[in-house]
């Protein structure tokens, strides 16, 4: 009976997993480049369950059977599917279509700067002439702070990355990508860190200048989801409702016989 506590908490505990990451899906589902993130859930492993002590066998150890505990958390992982692609007009928006990723220095607290990779495309020309994002990291060229002429008119970026000033080529945008997006983990909300294991590859995406990648997020399935989810969630509090007048009835009534 009392088995039936730990299957309901451990299924609670896997619907509040997957609760938050739609609820972070959603948050994000106008995020500029973002991608959905999905969990998976598996089994516990099968536990042999002993009998022992029971004076119907002489007292000796019996094996009944196996039992399961209830369902967990499998791994968490990213929907890497091409987001929808929306003009704004603005010069430094640029959109990657295809695969690839932006590479951006970021510094930390401590003034320490390391490579991240994004899909992001939403940037601004600082005073000085560098192209950086909202919190000011550092879109990379192939020669590392990408910048331009500041007293340039006209600033094209061409599907190829190649950025030219008045005509002129001044430098490219780095563009990469990896073999397998597996090594890649989370940084913060919308850029990724590689990892050890990660293998760089030439990334074959074109770039859209003046357009952004938007959020491959579908609000209507992941409000689906969620319902889906909160009815899960109710199920398992009633089981746990209902053991618990089975527990108070075994104790307080047929105890008292």
């Amino acid at each position: 009976m009392v088995r039936s506590l730990y299957t309901a908490y451990n299924g609670m505990v896997n619907e509040q997993k997957r609760l938050d990451i739609i609820s972070n899906n959603l948050a994000n589902s106008a995020t500029v480049g973002y991608k959905e993130e999905n969990v998976t859930s598996r089994s516990f492993k099968d536990y042999m369950a002993v009998k022992i002590r029971d004076g119907s066998n002489a007292y000796i150890d019996e094996r009944i059977g196996t039992f399961n505990p209830g369902v967990k958390i499998g791994e968490t992982y990213m929907d890497w599917t091409q987001g929808s692609l929306r003009q704004t007009g603005n010069t430094y928006d640029i959109a990657i279509e295809g695969n690839g990723f932006f590479s951006m220095r970021v510094a930390d607290a401590y003034g320490n700067s390391s490579i991240k990779y994004t899909r992001c495309g939403t940037f601004k020309c600082t005073a000085d002439g560098y192209i950086v994002d909202a919190e000011g990291n550092h879109l990379q060229g192939s020669s590392g702070d990408l910048q331009v002429p500041v007293d340039a008119v006209d600033i094209v970026i061409e599907p190829n990355g190649t950025v030219l000033a008045d005509g002129v080529a001044v430098d490219t945008v780095s563009l990469v990508d990896f073999a397998d997006y597996d090594y890649l983990e989370l940084y913060g909300d919308n850029m990724y860190n590689a990892v050890n294991g990660a293998e760089m590859i030439e990334a074959t995406a074109a770039l859209e200048q003046g357009w952004t990648e938007q959020s491959n997020v579908n609000v209507i399935s992941e409000m689906v989801s969620m319902i889906t989810i909160t009815r899960a969630y109710e199920a398992n509090q009633k089981i746990i409702r209902t053991t618990d007048s089975l527990l108070d009835a075994s104790v307080n009534q047929v105890g008292k016989v």
